[in-house]
């Protein structure tokens, strides 16, 4: 396919009455529909258009017929004069079937002839064609004849055509641009005069600031040089505009590429309304904004809402239908986490107050009309997406939210993780799996593609926000030595790692173990796992339910975090980059949220504390599940450490001594498998084996060479 998820659907109905008439199975006929629909979308004639048609039972005769749909280059038609009749509807190839548009018969003396089968239904067929044909549409010409003939709508726009871009800051004014590449319909445009590669454009064909040339001129509207762009003399842009026009008018770009825009649809926005709109800079987060200026009753400029003096604003242009834009509220209504104004004072943004701040009002929501549309996307859902600060760059994306019309995407396999960035459901930045493949253009794939084997027990990587609030259990420092992320990998293998991670980043892990007992919900697919823990001398064991399947990872890791009265975003699959949305970085011990609620000190674990000990919270009635707490026992395992190293140091690597290696005591009795061994870092393999550094990193060497060879072989 060469459109995006979002273009405009085709009435399918009219397609089934067409060809009700084939006998096949329903399934058959549901896949014949869905291709037939699909296509449509990519044929630049249209269910409706007229042509001239040679007669098939009479030679060099012709027929004014109608088309009833399309499919490619295929067209289903009938004869004009057979009214709802589909017995005669027949298909043919615009690329050989003798097709012409209406009036080329009159000019080239050809004769027009009723079909034998209607001949006799109507005494006077000159007036039914002046009817039949009146307010009626022709098939272009330039598409039935010549070398544009039967090509679709995007095909039409080759490389050096020239267009006219509305100007992204003033509504009223364009400038000519030329297209560098048509990938798909995604065009890549240069503006005529500037020739530095830094300010290419991507935009999709159907974006409503595409026009055809001379369409400013023709409307009465200013056309300009982009501004700040070059230091070029007025001269210049005006001498390279009348070359590129000249050389655009030899051969024109067709306007049935622009058939298919949508129509703008008037506003009701007035200035000084507030709103809420996903930033138009980072789309990783929603803020309020203003409605700053109105043009006309098409455009009106909004305004990032920004309170500091030194601010620089940040304005967009918008229409009634831009994607992106929500209510006042919405967040709330929809569990939405709302960035709060650069210079807001309050910790906690409430919009009554804050409209009262600023002696505002809130835009109404008939303002809104579409705020609700999913278009049927749901969580997990895969696609492909434009990277927002790489614009020439398709990602592999993941679904990981869906709230009215707006989808969070987990973008994949970039070299520097980014966060969750949110997209309108009718944004032109995604296309359905396998765009990129069909228009031979890359895909920056996923960094490790066997977690798709079995994707529902599967996750991605689960980032671990350094930043973040880390709460009274643990330890600041600690948590700054971890990785950045952990995974992909199963979902029970990751979360037990990052889990192991953090118990091991507390000032007391026994009392986090005992916390970690209490996250639990009947609801969940859990398996049970047993976490370990050491602390001066001590080791701990408690038996912990880990959530098995990706749809479940987000609601656990924020479960563990109100435990652990830590950050909801510490770790988890939401990567934080220089602002916690849960505005965490400036909050102390004593202040955080969920903190505040009861203050505890830091946790009391005596060095000899055993089971029975352990004191148990006043207000906690559930039976406590037991912890097991046992003391070093190094010597051996060390021991066997030592000679299977050194084993290793002196003999070639091979499949069983890797097999030994992974079946030795210092993994068995952590309850290392195959899965956890590929998760293994240097960090965790120096702490929870006891190990010091030099054998620590010959054991990690050993364990990268099976993940290369583990990736090697099943990658693919």
């Amino acid at each position: 396919m060469c459109y995006p998820v979002t273009c405009r659907r085709h009435d399918s109905s009219r397609t089934n009455d067409s060809l009700r008439l084939f006998r096949v199975d329903s399934f058959f006929w549901e896949a014949i529909a869905l291709f037939i629909v699909i296509f449509h979308l990519q044929s630049s004639f249209q269910p409706g258009m007229k042509l001239e048609v040679a007669n098939k039972g009479s030679l060099d005769t012709y027929w004014v017929a109608t088309i009833i749909t399309t499919c490619g280059q295929l067209l289903l038609l009938r004869y004009c004069g057979y009214g709802d009749d589909r017995k005669a509807d027949f298909w043919c190839d615009v690329m050989t079937a003798e097709l012409h548009p209406v009036g080329w018969c009159a000019q080239n003396n050809k004769t027009l002839q009723p079909p034998e089968a209607i001949k006799e239904k109507n005494s006077d067929w000159t007036e039914f064609l002046i009817k039949e044909l009146t307010g009626s549409r022709t098939a272009p010409a330039n598409l039935l004849e010549g070398p544009l003939r039967g090509k679709n709508t995007v095909d039409l726009i080759v490389v050096g055509c020239i267009l006219e871009v509305r100007d992204a800051f003033e509504p009223n004014v364009y400038w000519a641009a030329r297209v560098q590449s048509n990938i798909g319909g995604r065009l890549c445009l240069s503006y005529v005069g500037l020739n530095d590669p830094a300010y290419d454009m991507w935009m999709f064909y159907l974006d409503t600031r595409l026009r055809p040339l001379g369409w400013a001129k023709e409307n009465y509207l200013s056309i300009k040089p982009p501004t700040g762009e070059s230091m070029k003399l007025s001269s210049e842009w005006t001498e390279a505009l009348d070359e590129a026009t000249a050389k655009a008018l030899k051969s024109p770009l067709p306007l049935e590429v622009f058939k298919d825009h949508a129509d703008l649809h008037t506003h009701s926005f007035r200035p000084g309304m507030k709103l809420e709109m996903v930033s138009p800079k980072e789309p990783f987060h929603i803020c309020p904004v203003s409605v700053t200026k109105v043009y006309n009753e098409y455009y009106f400029q909004i305004t990032v809402d920004d309170l500091t003096a030194e601010a620089t604003p940040t304005h967009v242009v918008c229409h009634a239908d831009s994607p992106g834009i929500l209510p006042v509220q919405w967040c709330l209504k929809n569990g939405v986490g709302l960035e709060r104004p650069q210079g807001f004072e309050s910790q906690d943004f409430d919009w009554a107050d804050y409209l009262k701040h600023t002696g505002t009002e809130a835009a109404p929501d008939v303002c809104f009309p579409n705020a609700s549309q999913s278009r049927g996307f749901c969580k997990d859902m895969w696609l492909e997406a434009v990277n927002p600060l790489q614009p020439s760059e398709l990602c592999v994306a993941r679904i990981t939210q869906v709230k009215g019309r707006l989808l969070w995407l987990r973008l994949e396999g970039l070299t520097k993780p980014l966060p969750d960035c949110i997209v309108d459901v009718e944004s032109m930045n995604i296309f359905p799996v396998g765009w990129c493949e069909a228009n031979g253009y890359p895909l920056t794939h996923l960094q490790k593609t066997v977690c798709l084997v079995n994707g529902k027990y599967c996750c991605s990587q689960l980032f671990i926000n350094h930043r973040c609030f880390s709460g009274p259990y643990l330890n600041k420092g600690r948590i700054a030595e971890l990785p950045k992320a952990v995974g992909p990998g199963k979902c029970a293998v990751v979360l037990k790692e990052i889990l192991t991670m953090l118990i091991n980043s507390a000032y007391k892990p026994g009392r986090v173990l005992r916390e970690l007992q209490m996250v639990e919900d009947p609801q969940w697919n859990c398996q049970e796992e047993t976490l370990k823990a050491k602390y001066k001398g001590k080791s701990y064991r408690s038996n912990m339910r880990i959530v098995r399947t990706a749809d479940q990872v987000s609601e656990f890791c924020r479960r563990v975090c109100e435990r652990l009265q830590c950050c909801l975003n510490l770790f988890g699959p939401t990567i934080v980059s220089d602002k916690c949305p849960e505005n965490c970085f400036s909050q102390t011990k004593t202040k955080y949220t969920y903190y505040k609620k009861r203050k505890v000190g830091r946790p009391s674990l005596g060095e000899n504390a055993q089971d029975g000990d352990m004191t148990k919270p006043a207000r906690r009635r559930k039976k406590r599940k037991a912890i097991f707490v046992q003391k070093k026992r190094r010597t051996s395992i060390v021991g066997y450490q030592a000679t299977e190293l050194k084993q290793t140091r002196t003999s070639k690597t091979s499949k069983n001594q890797i097999f030994m290696l992974t079946c030795t005591p210092f993994f068995l009795l952590k309850d290392i498998d195959g899965q956890a061994l590929l998760l293994l870092t240097l960090p965790t393999v120096q702490e929870c084996m006891d190990l010091k550094l030099g054998p620590a990193i010959k054991l990690c060497h050993q364990i990268e060479r099976v993940k290369v060879a583990f990736y090697s072989q099943f990658a693919n």
